[in-house]
C-alpha cells in the first residue's frame, strides 16, 4: 500500500468514524444435538466456550496492532429451533437453550450471540412453533441473546401463519422487556453468513466454524462526497466505488488476520454501511450530501440506489468473498440523520418502506405506539416480506412497540441502539387480511430450475 493511502486510512479512522463494526464467529451446533435438553445445553456451552475462547482477545490484539477500531465481537450459531427439535423441546424447554447461549456469550466476553432462530418460510416442523412462542420470555430473561425468524423466501413464498404469529410475539416481547424487540428481527430471504445483529445465525451450508466481518464507514463516505460537491452523478458513483474499495480492503485484512490467529476459516466481508447515533456517521447524511434537502424527500430512492450499487461494485473488487447483507442500513434509531428527518416530518413509514426495495435490510429499529394492534405489525412484516420475495432480496422488520408511548414521543435505547421518535402507523385495520393465514405463493420468477 502506498504511503499516502496509509495516511488516508489513518485519517478516516481518526476523523470520519471508520471502524470494523464486528468480527462475528459462526459456530455450528449440529454436533451438540441431543434428545436430552440438559445434555444438549451442556454440549452447546462447552463448544461455544472452546471455539470462541480467544475471539475477544484476538480482536483486541488486531485493533491495537493495526490501529483499526473493532467495535464488536459476536457469535452466531445454528438456528436453535433445529437443535431443539431432537429433544422435541417445549416452549419452556427452549428457554433453557437461550439461557445457555447467554451464559456462554458472557463467559467468552462477546457483545451479542445470535441464532435463537427458526426458519419457517414454508411451514413449521419440530420445535419451530415452540421456539417462536418462547421468544418473549427468552429475550426478557437473557442479556446478549438475539433472535430471528425467517417467514418467507423467493423460492417458498410467504408463510402467513408465521407472519400472524410474529405480530403477536413482537407485542408480547415489548410487554416483557424494554430492549427485547431490539434483539428480534423477522426476515424474508435470510442469509446464512450475516455478521450483523440481531439477525445473525450460522447457516446449514457453512463450515463448522467461520469468521465473518462487518465493516462500517458512513462518515468516510460522506467526507469523500464533500470533495465532489456539484459534480455529475458519474463522478459521485465513482467516488463512492473507490471509497468502498478502501473500506472493504481494511475489512478483508482484519478478517484474514483473525482467521489466521484463531485458526478458523475466513468467510465473508459484509459491505453494509452501518450507521451509529454519532454525529457524522449517518447514511441519511450521505444521501443529503448528494443534494437532497432531507432524506425522505423526492429523489431519496434514486440517491439510495446509486449509493447501494456503487458500494457493492467497489466492495467486490476489493474482496473475493463478499456476503452477508452488503447494502446500506437505514435503522432509524441508530442514524442521527434519519432521526432528524422523522422529527422534521420529511420521513415516514411509507417512504422507509419504499427505500427498502433498494437497500438493506428493511424497517429497522423503528419505534411505534405501544397500543398498535398485533395485526398491524404482522401486516408491516407481510409488506416487507413481499418486497423481498418479489425482488429476490433480503428484507426484514425490527419494530419496537413502545410501552405507554404515542406518536411524537421519544424512546431511548442507549449505546449503538440510539434513540427513536415514535412514528405514525396507518390506523385502518389489517385484521381480516392477517386472519386469513395460509401461504402467499412464490412468485413466478422463482421457478428457475
Amino acid at each position: 500500500m502506498e504511503t499516502n493511502q496509509i495516511f488516508e486510512t489513518i485519517r478516516m479512522i481518526e476523523e470520519d468514524n471508520l471502524d470494523i463494526r464486528t468480527i462475528t464467529m459462526g459456530i455450528s451446533l449440529l454436533d451438540c444435538i441431543d434428545a436430552d435438553v440438559d445434555k444438549a445445553c451442556e454440549k452447546i456451552y462447552q463448544k461455544i466456550t472452546r471455539c470462541a475462547k480467544d475471539l475477544v482477545s484476538v480482536g483486541d490484539q488486531i485493533a491495537t496492532e493495526y490501529g483499526i477500531p473493532i467495535i464488536n465481537k459476536r457469535i452466531s450459531v445454528t438456528p436453535i429451533a433445529a437443535v431443539a427439535s431432537a429433544a422435541k423441546a417445549t416452549s419452556e424447554e427452549c428457554i433453557k437453550y437461550a439461557q445457555v447461549l447467554d451464559q456462554a456469550a458472557k463467559t467468552v466476553g462477546v457483545n451479542f450471540i445470535g441464532g435463537y432462530s427458526a426458519l419457517v418460510e414454508k411451514g413449521f416442523q419440530g420445535s419451530d412453533l415452540a421456539l417462536i412462542e418462547s421468544i418473549p420470555e427468552a429475550l426478557a430473561t437473557t442479556d446478549l441473546v438475539c433472535s430471528s425468524v425467517n417467514i418467507g423466501s423467493t423460492k417458498a413464498g410467504i408463510n402467513m401463519d408465521a407472519v400472524k404469529n410474529m405480530g403477536t410475539v413482537i407485542k408480547e416481547t415489548a410487554e416483557k422487556s424494554d430492549l427485547g424487540c431490539a434483539k428480534l428481527v423477522v426476515f424474508a430471504n435470510a442469509v446464512e453468513d450475516n455478521p450483523f445483529m440481531a439477525g445473525a445465525f450460522h447457516g446449514f451450508g457453512e463450515a463448522d466454524t467461520i469468521i465473518n466481518v462487518g465493516i462500517s464507514g458512513p462518515g468516510v463516505m460522506k467526507r469523500a462526497l464533500e470533495k465532489v460537491k456539484g459534480e455529475t452523478f458519474d463522478v459521485v458513483a465513482e467516488t463512492v466505488k473507490k471509497t468502498a474499495f478502501k473500506i472493504t480492503r481494511m475489512g478483508q485484512l482484519v478478517g484474514q488476520e483473525a482467521s489466521k490467529r484463531l485458526d478458523i476459516p475466513f468467510g465473508i466481508v459484509d459491505l453494509s454501511l452501518a450507521p451509529t447515533p454519532a454525529v457524522g456517521d449517518s447514511v441519511a447524511q450521505i444521501l443529503e450530501e448528494m443534494g437532497l434537502g432531507s432524506v425522505g424527500t423526492h429523489g431519496t430512492i434514486a440517491a439510495l440506489a446509486l449509493l447501494n450499487d456503487a458500494v457493492k461494485k467497489g466492495g467486490v473488487m476489493a474482496c473475493n468473498h463478499v456476503g452477508g447483507l452488503s447494502g446500506a442500513f437505514i435503522p432509524v434509531s441508530e442514524d442521527a440523520g434519519m432521526i432528524e428527518a422523522v422529527e422534521n416530518g420529511f420521513l415516514n413509514l411509507e417512504k422507509l418502506e419504499a427505500m427498502t426495495a433498494i437497500c438493506s435490510v428493511g424497517l429497522d429499529m423503528i419505534a411505534i405506539a405501544g397500543d398498535t394492534p398485533a395485526e398491524s405489525i404482522s401486516a408491516m412484516i407481510a409488506d416487507e416480506a413481499a418486497i423481498g420475495v418479489v425482488n429476490h432480496k433480503t428484507t426484514a422488520v425490527r419494530i419496537i412497540p413502545a410501552k405507554n408511548k404515542k406518536v411524537g414521543d421519544h424512546v431511548e435505547f442507549g449505546g449503538l441502539l440510539g434513540s427513536a421518535p415514535v412514528m405514525e402507523t396507518n390506523e385502518a385495520s389489517s385484521a381480516d387480511f392477517i386472519q386469513r393465514g395460509g401461504r402467499i405463493p412464490a412468485p413466478l420468477h422463482s421457478f428457475k430450475n
